[in-house]
């Protein structure tokens, strides 16, 4: 027997090294992975949390989590999971501009391969480090302000922007908690849609109509952290 209500996929995208296996490690151990080896392909994670408000308010969701590799090598690969996603963290350093600048290929990538009504948020990582000018352990600076994030997310139409350390754990149940909540309300949205035009169509099907059936199978999913939604 299931142990959950709901099922949502997410993935992680971004250049190489902006810690994005780094931010699924904090979410699903609730650690900081000190040293981490590149990805190769796709890395793994999963997470049982239950709906705390609305009207599924109770109900559990299934998260999976799919962190992919930064890498072009891996790129081909990493495409075939972009599909069945119902959200996108889209992750960058905000160490490092470069991985900021990229994010636009990543995401023209994400929506040539992914699925229609992917919802992407954008995320700063990093958010550790002190501000631009500054010194900060390691030598890293900040190379990226918020509000020029902010702008970029609204222009492109993102789901919107959240900064997080992996290293602290600052702002990742933010980050998951939010993507996971649009997610989930975008759902069933527009499963009650499908219902109700499933009903409407019952005097055209006994006029003779035959319509299409609809899987009303529950593949949305909300909340992350045991605290969200």
């Amino acid at each position: 027997m299931a142990t959950w209500d709901f099922i949502q996929k997410q993935i992680l995208l971004g250049d190489a090294a902006c810690g994005k296996s780094s931010l699924l490690v904090r979410l699903t151990d609730n650690r900081f992975l000190q040293h981490s080896e590149p990805t190769i392909g796709v890395e793994f994670g999963s997470r049982i949390v239950e709906i705390n408000e609305g009207d599924d308010a109770g109900k559990r969701i299934k998260l999976q989590i799919w962190d992919t590799a930064g890498q072009e090598s891996f790129r081909a690969i990493t495409r075939s999971y972009y599909r069945g996603a119902g959200g996108a963290l889209l992750v960058f350093s905000l160490t490092s501009y470069s991985s900021f600048a990229n994010c636009a290929g990543w995401l023209a990538d994400l929506r040539a391969w992914g699925e229609d009504d992917l919802l992407v948020l954008l995320v700063g990582n990093k958010g550790d480090v002190l501000g631009e000018g500054e010194g900060a352990e390691g030598g890293e600076r900040r190379e990226v302000e918020r509000e020029e994030a902010e702008e970029w997310a609204r222009e492109e139409g993102l789901a919107g922007y959240v900064e997080t350390s992996a290293k602290s754990g600052q702002g990742v149940e933010e980050a998951f908690n939010t993507l996971t909540r649009l997610v989930h309300a975008r759902a069933q949205a527009s499963l009650a849609s499908r219902k109700k035009a499933g009903r409407g169509s019952s005097s055209l099907s006994s006029a003779g109509s035959s319509l299409p059936g609809i899987s009303l199978a529950k593949e949305a999913g909300s909340a992350v952290g045991g605290r969200c939604c």
